[in-house]
């Protein structure tokens, strides 16, 4: 079996081509291969598992017709997420790179996720290689209930958060200037807080400017990573909700820059950034599944 590594930002993940080559068929094997690969000590490394994948042929629940391909998504513990605004910056690129569908590569691709069918528009380099890539990341959800949170359970360690859904559920806890902003044991604690009952991804966010703000990731079913898309689109969103930011900003995240636009015009949330292969490889039993 072979695989790629890939990383945005330094959310890193190792990716399976699921066009040219068999994977495992259940879930548990799956959730059993991504525990496996994503060991940094005894596998290869990463914040989980990422699956490029033939469309769904048939139209399913929030996926638009005239998808590329599809997309899986496994955290390092096995859990499966809805979404990775990272990892789809990097299917992307595994697609176009490794010409996985048929030349030309359109441009903008559309890709299927948990979260629907997302565009996404590219720009190459000189080599022809894909370098940055630009997400419609769709509506944020902002309904306690659908993100999900329980508002019952809520308490004072949340005074002051927002939350919002990018498909996937998100906290934000301001930070002020005394304040460290990694809080590693408070992310912890928060993403199986009894409040939210899918767990959460918390986010620690200082504002520097309405243009510009720093975020430390906890990843549900990850822990610390070095990036999270999908978390500092929600970040985007709860500066604008909350009258923190504006609507383009600058988020300096632990690997670098991502820059996000939540449009008025079509209430949808723009994130670019980039998308790198590390090394590919070749998986050979007992390792694989």
């Amino acid at each position: 079996m072979q695989f790629t590594k890939m990383h945005g930002l330094g959310n890193d993940y190792v990716y399976l081509d699921g066009f040219n080559h068999p994977l495992p068929s259940t879930d548990d094997e799956l959730a059993h291969l991504a525990r496996t690969l994503a060991d940094r000590h005894t596998g290869i490394g990463g914040d989980g598992l990422i699956l490029a994948l033939p469309p769904t042929p048939n139209e399913a629940d929030n996926q638009l017709p005239g998808a590329h391909a599809r997309m899986r998504m496994f955290n390092a513990d096995g859990s499966e997420a809805e979404m990775c605004g990272n990892g789809i910056r990097c299917v992307a690129k595994l697609i176009h790179d490794h010409q996985l569908v048929p030349t030309p590569i359109p441009n903008p691709l559309l890709i299927q996720t948990g979260n629907g069918t997302l565009s996404l528009a590219y720009t190459t380099d000189p080599d022809n290689k894909i370098d940055q890539v630009t997400v419609d990341m769709g509506a944020p959800i902002l309904d306690l209930p659908d993100i999900p949170v329980d508002e019952t359970k809520l308490d004072t360690d949340l005074d002051g958060a927002a939350y919002v859904s990018m498909g996937n559920p998100h906290v934000m806890i301001y930070i002020d200037d005394d304040e460290p902003l990694e809080q590693p044991q408070r992310g912890r604690a928060l993403e199986v807080h009894p409040a939210f009952p899918n767990r959460i991804n918390v986010h620690f966010v200082r504002v520097h400017s309405p243009d510009e703000v720093s975020v430390y990731h906890w990843e549900r079913g990850s822990g610390a990573t070095l990036a999270c898309g999908t978390g500092a689109c929600a970040v985007a969103v709860a500066g604008v909700l909350t009258n923190r930011t504006n609507r383009q900003i600058t988020a300096h995240l632990p690997g670098g820059d991502l820059i996000l636009e939540y449009r008025e015009a079509d209430n949808h949330v723009y994130m670019t950034g980039p998308a790198v292969e590390v090394f590919t490889g070749t998986l050979t039993p007992p390792t694989a599944v």
